[in-house]
């Protein structure tokens, strides 16, 4: 699903959006969760999954070209961590598809 797909849907979904008022929500959470991250905070959408920040150490890694040796900076990435109810319901759907599509 991409971010347009996203719009659309909530837009479909609460039909006294529109589509304007749609993607200015969703720019709105994405641009909140995107400070929070850069920040530092962690986000928790209970029944979703958590967002967090890793810190990477820098290490010596090698260019697969020319097998010379390459230093990588410390980095922080963004994690994703998906809840329980997250992983059932994926885990639940997808056996539901598996077996539906079987002969």
């Amino acid at each position: 699903m991409t971010r347009s797909d996203l719009v659309e849907e909530l837009a479909a979904r609460f039909i006294q959006l529109t589509q304007r008022d749609a993607e200015f929500a969703v720019k709105a959470i994405l641009d909140a969760m995107n400070d929070a991250l850069v920040r530092g905070h962690r986000i928790e959408i209970r029944g979703f999954g958590s967002f967090s920040v890793n810190h990477r150490q820098p290490r010596l890694g090698r260019n697969p070209r020319s097998g010379e040796s390459v230093a990588i900076p410390e980095k922080r990435v963004p994690h994703f961590k998906p809840g329980k109810a997250l992983r059932e319901t994926v885990d639940q759907r997808t056996l539901e598809l598996v077996q539906v599509t079987k002969p």
